[in-house]
């Protein structure tokens, strides 16, 4: 009897990876929109507070790309 619920729980967790896998390429593409924006706005004159803004935004993005990066390791190694 434990093997359908232990097949069922396998495949949970497939459909889970599987969902993960494809917020996962979203927010990649989410990340590089706002890292793009970020780039062409640091090409612009902006004045120091706008700059520190900028600055925020830049180093939030490059952490999010980390954190979801780190996401996309873990879940290569559930194959």
């Amino acid at each position: 009897m434990a093997q359908p619920a232990m097949e069922e729980s396998k495949k949970l967790q497939g459909e889970t990876v599987t969902k993960l896998r494809i917020l996962s390429h979203d927010l990649s593409n989410y990340i590089e929109t706002i890292m793009q924006a970020s780039y062409l706005l640091a090409q612009a004159k902006l004045d120091e507070n706008n700059k520190r803004w900028l600055d925020l935004i830049d180093k939030a993005s490059q952490d999010a790309a980390r954190v979801n990066r780190e996401i996309r390791e873990i879940l290569r190694s559930q194959n």
